[in-house]
């Protein structure tokens, strides 16, 4: 069920025509409350859309009532215009639900520097507030796809402060949520929308900080393709309604189950991917040094290219390790794919043919043999596919 899986929300998704094919394009996920505690992450590129600035302004207060999505235009690089458009679609929701204009966030997502089309916008805000229900995150979820073949969904649920986790339903808190992305995956989010939702009795202080902890270490780690966004937001919205109050730590670990569950459904259907790599760097000097060489070997595209044609090259491994800035012996690197150690010492280790690649999970494990600090980046391959892709996005 999505983002409404926790109680106190309900959320819908419709076509306003905002996309040629007719395809769903406007979603709106709606918390009522009784609290409407909010927390948000927003890309850290300087170059930012009209709702990553407009949604940044109304998070201040750490309170949220609604969010209002679209798909079809990123309402980014569009001037004034943009600025005022952003604004309109939180005011035309604030009117629908009766609420406050600076209680509702606005995202969106598609091509840079095309105006949105406003009337079919507004239309279709109205159309969505109209079919809000408890059953409505698939729908949602499925209205903010661009090249997402897929929508993706993820839940997590608790019993209270000093109970385990619990299954189905019954008294307890949930955590929901939705996210869309497929290109332009890199850190500083990855071109994602993410929202978010608990009916856990939850502080905004304690959302801010849960949601930042689990985005450190699952978003801002998917590193597809090195390209970063201008729209990327994730927002955390709590409505309180289970009445429950969980240990701060437990809360957190499920905040960071969604975002992991998301984020790992973002990297398997990047844009034309036919492998899903995950590159583990251990026996770091700190965990700085085991991110910035996970990334290094993550954006390395002779590699990527490698493991696309199932050569399990480990000498662009150690290539892209040799350009940071990393504390490592160059005699000391290890190199394991798919656990088969194909470098020792620095050198040559197992016959590479021990290597199997014919399956879409590829696992890339170094140790720098410098420390006790590991890290752990998600990437995919490079093919012909993605370039295709990209080559015609906006023709």
């Amino acid at each position: 069920m999505s983002v409404t899986a926790a109680r106190g929300f309900t959320a819908s998704g419709v076509s306003a025509g905002i996309k040629d094919s007719g395809a769903p394009d406007l979603a709106l996920v709606v918390n009522r409350g009784p609290s409407y505690a909010a927390a948000a992450v927003f890309t850290s590129n300087r170059v930012q859309a009209a709702p990553v600035r407009w949604s940044r302004r109304v998070i201040g207060d750490g309170a949220l009532a609604a969010v209002v999505l679209n798909s079809g235009g990123a309402n980014a690089c569009t001037g004034p215009a943009g600025e005022d458009d952003a604004r309109a679609m939180a005011e035309r929701t604030a009117r629908a639900l009766r609420v406050e204009a600076e209680q509702v966030a606005v995202c969106s997502t598609g091509l840079i520097g095309v105006p949105l089309p406003m009337g079919r916008v507004t239309a279709g805000i109205d159309a969505a507030a109209a079919e809000l229900s408890e059953d409505g995150g698939e729908a949602a979820a499925i209205a903010i796809k661009t090249t997402d073949s897929v929508h993706k969904t993820a839940v997590a649920s608790g019993s209270g402060p000093d109970s385990g986790p619990r299954s189905g339903s019954g008294p307890g808190w949930t955590v929901g949520g939705m996210a869309k992305g497929a290109g332009m995956l890199a850190p500083g989010l990855a071109t994602m929308l993410v929202v978010l939702t608990t009916d856990a009795d939850v502080s905004a202080p304690t959302l801010d900080s849960a949601l930042r902890q689990a985005v450190r270490t699952t978003f801002d780690r998917v590193d597809s393709d090195g390209c970063m966004s201008t729209n990327d937001t994730v927002l955390l919205l709590a409505s309180g309604a289970s009445g429950v109050r969980p240990d701060p730590a437990e809360f957190a670990e499920a905040v960071h189950g969604v975002c992991l569950d998301l984020a790992l459904r973002l990297v398997a259907d990047a844009e034309g991917a036919s492998k899903e790599i995950e590159v583990r760097v251990v026996g770091a000097a700190s965990e700085q040094d085991a991110v910035t060489v996970g990334r290094s070997i993550a954006r390395n595209n002779l590699l990527k290219c490698a493991l696309h044609g199932e050569d399990p090259n480990w000498g662009r491994v150690l290539s892209a390790i040799g350009t940071t800035s990393a504390v490592f012996d160059p005699d000391r690197l290890d190199v394991s794919i798919n656990g088969v150690r194909v470098c020792r010492d620095g050198a040559a280790g197992e016959p590479r043919d021990k290597v199997d690649l014919s399956g879409r999970a590829v696992t890339v494990t170094v140790d720098l043999r410098s420390g006790d600090a590991s890290a752990t980046i998600w990437t995919n391959d490079l093919t012909a596919a993605y370039v295709h892709e990209n080559s015609a996005y906006s023709s």
